[in-house]
């Protein structure tokens, strides 16, 4: 109790002047990361480009290799949603000092998680590919995609952490700066490492794991130098950062937000082994179509971390009524946005798909999946936004149990049922409908209940 009344007192001498706790709009935090991860998106597009010239079963090792790396990063996610709820509910408690210590606290701990993750990437990466049934060769550029990206996992840990200290604080434009520079480097090494153009060696599938690798590496540094030079808003927190107190705060909300992305990641795979026993094109065909509509799912992506932002400091500045208020308004405009903008992707779904790749039968299934996952836009704004939300206030059981139902109850039930039925490929991708309108039902009623308003209370 004494050591946080210093900390308060310290916090009231060190803050910035110019940095304002709760007094910050929806699109002031939400466009920022729209942008950047729009940037991403983009990005995103045109490195399937490059590989798509390599052919269909590059396109879906890459996508192996990417579901299988974010798979093992769940631990670093729950992480991420731990320092997101304790920062902004620090900040809007203008505690800085705490702010600063608490992700002192999350980046030493990420960085032995990055350590711990890396090793069975690197031992099994074979056997963990081969579980998707796909032929020797795309199993293999799978397995060497995964062991490459893995030896960067202190840099997305860095990356991590950083990243939403500085959202969470309020800050998202540090992070859109700075991933636009990562993201040009991205794409040029991809470029470079692919092809192995101007004395670069040739890697093909594993040069796109080894420049993206890279361009977060550059990220960290720049992050690092930033945080350690006291040049952006959230301070290195110092000695006395590593406290039980904060390391079973962080593991007491962060668990079931790593739980979620666990459950997440092994009913996505569920779901795309199901997708792979159609064959290599409609799964080729699901890469490219999430890639392509990341589009719109970026400024869903955007409005959650300004509703996690606003209704962590909302309720750290004890203001419940406010974060509830902010949080629907952040729900709104992210259905809004991510509407208006999947009716232009959908228009174009086509092109954008024969512009990728080079085979009639990958694009053919690719517009597919882009209507029926545009047609559920709308529900995944819900999802985002209230989903994010719920974690700013540190209710991270509830998006567990969400994803428990929707994803591997409703989506991955469903997708097994028409395959035993001897549906068509369309009825699988259709399933992933029926799992966005039980999330969004489920999420709509846990916010509209406010039991998540005195959640952190529980944890200290």
């Amino acid at each position: 109790m004494k050591q946080q009344q210093l900390d308060r007192v310290d916090s009231q001498v060190t803050a910035p002047q110019d940095v304002p706790t709760v007094h910050l709009r929806i699109w002031d935090l939400a466009w920022p990361a729209i942008v950047s991860n729009l940037l991403f998106a983009v990005i995103g597009i045109i490195s399937i480009k490059i590989i798509g010239s390599l052919g269909s079963e590059a396109i879906a090792a890459v996508t192996t290799g990417h579901r299988i790396f974010f798979g093992v990063q769940t631990v670093l996610m729950a992480l991420s949603a731990g320092t997101t709820a304790m920062v902004a509910r620090a900040w809007g408690a203008e505690n800085f000092v705490e702010a600063g210590k608490v992700t002192s606290a999350s980046l030493w701990l990420g960085n032995l998680v990055a350590v711990a993750l890396t090793l069975p990437c690197l031992f099994f990466a074979e056997a963990i590919a081969g579980v998707f049934g796909l032929n020797a060769d795309t199993t293999a550029s799978a397995a060497e995609f995964i062991r490459m990206l893995s030896i960067f996992n202190i840099a997305f840990a860095v990356n991590m952490v950083l990243g939403a200290a500085l959202r969470a604080s309020g800050d998202t434009k540090t992070p859109l700066w700075i991933g636009a520079i990562t993201n040009i480097i991205n794409v040029i090494l991809v470029y470079l490492l692919v092809f192995g153009l101007y004395g670069f060696p040739e890697m093909g599938v594993a040069g796109a794991a080894l420049a993206n690798g890279l361009s977060f590496t550059c990220s960290a540094i720049i992050l690092l130098a930033l945080w350690y030079g006291k040049k952006i808003r959230v301070s290195v927190g110092g000695k006395g950062s590593l406290t039980r107190v904060r390391l079973k705060q962080l593991f007491q909300i962060g668990y079931p937000a790593g739980l979620e992305q666990l459950v997440f990641q092994c009913g996505f795979i569920g779901f795309l082994l199901i997708i792979a026993s159609y064959g290599t094109a409609p799964y080729a065909a699901y890469g490219i179509g999430v890639q392509i509509l990341s589009l719109s799912m970026v400024v869903g992506f955007g409005f959650s971390v300004a509703g996690a932002t606003l209704v962590g400091q909302y309720l750290g500045a004890q203001q419940p009524d406010m974060a509830e208020r902010q949080g629907w308004r952040a729900t709104w405009l992210a259905i809004a946005s991510m509407m208006a903008m999947s009716f232009v992707v959908m228009g174009f779904a086509g092109d954008i798909a024969s512009y990728l790749i080079d085979d009639e039968q990958v694009v053919h299934y690719a517009v597919i999946f882009i209507y029926i996952l545009g047609i559920a836009q709308p529900l995944m704004g819900i999802e985002f936004t209230l989903s994010g939300c719920l974690r700013g206030a540190g209710d991270t059981r509830y998006p567990l149990l969400t994803t428990m139902v929707g994803l591997v109850g409703v989506r991955v039930g469903l997708a097994a049922l028409f395959t035993y039925l001897g549906f068509s490929v369309d009825w699988i991708f259709g399933a992933l409908i029926g799992d966005y309108i039980v999330k969004a039902l489920m999420l709509t009623h846990r916010f509209r209940s406010g039991r998540w308003k005195n959640k952190m209370k529980r944890y200290h």
